[in-house]
């Protein structure tokens, strides 16, 4: 039977932790637009603030994010549940500063595009019976080790060389999303850095209000 709760209960925040992918399914406003659903599964890459905050790195080449959020969690092992996260998300792209707050040069994986933020208003479980049973063997590599090559191409000095690079693929790929909605913004021309302390967002759960205010953010269309 589904439960319902007005936020992430502590118990189920220590199972999502344990999980090793998930599922992000995102929307448009337009009745006539696609529903995207991508699954997600590169190691250290969701993260939970709080009971109503979390978030996760957007990789270059997987599907790009354009309306309402929903996260989706699978046991494949021990008890069967599915766990579904309803949220806005806001996107923070690469070249931001709020990008630069949550992800740190340390923990940023290769081909890193943008900081997908979900202010979750309903969490929901349901029996997950039909699931079945899984073992994990072990996480695919070729998606870093590709946009690892990709952004080394990047920092070429020959321009037509730069052109194989991930920047030019985002400018080619990523300005628009599958529904034609405004797509990455900074991302083809940011330059990552990190400056700065996180800490006031990892422990209050939201941004400094200057940084609420950056321009270069989008909302998920609601």
């Amino acid at each position: 039977m589904a439960k319902f709760y007005d936020e992430i209960p502590e118990s189920l925040i220590e199972w999502i932790k344990k999980q090793h992918m998930f599922w992000v399914a995102s929307a448009p406003l337009s009745p006539d637009g696609h529903i995207n659903l991508s699954a997600k599964g590169t190691a250290d890459s969701f993260h939970v603030v709080n009971s109503h905050r979390v978030w996760y790195q957007d990789l270059t080449k997987s599907g790009e994010e354009n309306g309402r959020i929903t996260i989706l969690f699978n046991a494949f092992e021990g008890p069967p549940r599915i766990l579904r996260l309803f949220g806005i998300g806001t996107v923070y792209e690469c070249g931001t500063e709020e990008y630069e707050y949550f992800i740190s040069p340390e923990i940023r994986k290769p081909g890193s595009r943008a900081v997908i933020v979900i202010d979750a208003y309903r969490c929901q479980t349901s029996c997950g019976y039909a699931v079945p049973l899984y073992d994990f063997v072990a996480r695919r590599t070729e998606l870093l080790r590709v946009a690892d090559t990709e952004e080394s191409t990047d920092r070429a000095s020959d321009p037509e060389t730069r052109q194989k690079g991930l920047k030019a693929y985002s400018a080619r790929q990523n300005l628009r999303s599958v529904n034609d909605l405004p797509g990455l913004l900074t991302t083809p021309d940011s330059k990552v850095t990190f400056y700065g302390d996180a800490t006031f967002i990892f422990e209050s759960g939201k941004l400094p209000e200057a940084k609420q205010r950056c321009k270069f953010s989008r909302r998920f269309y609601p």
